[in-house]
This record gives C-alpha cells, structure tokens and sequence, in this order.
C-alpha cells in the first residue's frame, strides 16, 4: 500500500486600505522556508472543469520596475522549459525561448 505525503506553501499578503499588496511572504516547510519577503508572485491553477486558467498576481508597492521586467522574464524563461517538459515539444519550446530574447532584448535586461 503507497504513502501519500502532503505538503502545504502557505501565501501570507498584507495589504493597505486600498487592497494594495504593502506585504507578501510565503512559507513551504518542506523546502525549509518560512515567512520568507517576497515582493510579487504570479500563481496559476488549473480548472478542468470549466478548461481556464485561475489566476493571482500579486506585487508589493515597493517592487522596482527594473526587478518586475527580470521577474517577467525569468518566469518566461522558467514557462517555456516546463510546457518542454510536459509536451516534449522542442519546436515551441524554441520559439518560445527566442520570445524570451525578444523580451530580455526589449526590456534591455539582457547582459551584452
């Protein structure tokens, strides 16, 4: 008979009167992190039932622009690596990857 483990990430958000994220950390104690400072987060959750995407993006008041367009693009970075993973499908992995150098080019976040 297998063992089923569960595990818990826990998002913590404190906000102004305006609903506006001042405050966000996050716990996982299986990675050993508790109440660690983050100043965005993007979370996406499929719903099968109704074929959408559910969403949460959140950012604190204090996130520089700079370090928004570096999140943007290492979340694209880390995208395109996971739907290879789950497709296997190395052309749109490419693609998405040279959309990737667009960004970092676009943004001037790439190092030359």
């Amino acid at each position: 008979m297998s063992q089923f483990k569960k595990s818990e990430i826990n998002i913590e958000v404190v906000t102004d009167e305006n609903h506006v994220p001042e405050n966000i950390t996050w716990s996982a104690e299986d990675g050993n992190v508790y109440k660690e400072d983050a100043k965005a987060l993007m979370l996406s959750v499929w719903d099968s039932k109704d074929q959408e995407t559910l969403r949460i993006d959140l950012w604190t008041k204090e996130m520089p622009v700079d370090e928004m367009k570096k999140f943007f693009h290492q979340t694209l970075v880390s995208m395109s690596d996971t739907y290879f993973r789950a497709t296997q499908d190395d052309k749109m992995r490419d693609t998405m990857k040279d959309f990737c150098d667009y960004f970092a080019e676009k943004t001037e976040i790439k190092k030359s």
